[in-house]
């Protein structure tokens, strides 16, 4: 049986995530022992306390039929795990990341995104000493 679905990655999920509140997505027939249990062994840390919330399944309609179905829920849990220990899934990834060239020059990674959730990467490439008209940015995006 399948105890942890899935991680609930959230701005509010990560924003718990730093405080070593964990959030998952759980089977309905899971206990509280049994996830902290699962928790434990999976990502090897120690669990202090679960929290569970069920949540409903909405009522929908459908315009064209006029009738309505009613979609599934879900059960969250919400795991605290003790001081200093992190679950590497919730971890933000780095922004600027320094790669070298085959050459040996050093180029920045910069990775944000736009307005419309797009990535957008910045490659900067510098050399030492050089002057500042052979400074190269470029621009990609999907």
């Amino acid at each position: 049986m399948i105890i942890i679905k899935r991680p609930i990655i959230t701005e509010k999920s990560m924003k718990l995530a730093q405080n070593g509140l964990y959030t998952f997505e759980v089977d309905r027939d899971a206990t509280k022992p049994l996830i902290a249990k699962k928790v434990a062994e999976k990502f090897n840390v120690k669990v202090l306390g679960v929290k569970i919330i069920n949540i409903k399944g909405r009522v929908k309609s459908q315009k064209k039929v006029r009738k309505t179905f009613k979609s599934g829920g879900m059960k969250k849990a919400m795991v605290q795990v003790g001081k200093g220990q992190k679950i590497t899934i919730f971890e933000a990834p780095k922004e600027e990341a320094v790669v070298t060239t085959a050459e040996g020059e050093p180029i920045k990674i910069k990775e944000k995104k736009d307005m419309l959730g797009r990535t957008k990467v910045k490659v900067e490439r510098s050399s030492v000493g050089a002057a500042p008209t052979t400074q190269r940015k470029v621009i990609t995006g999907k």
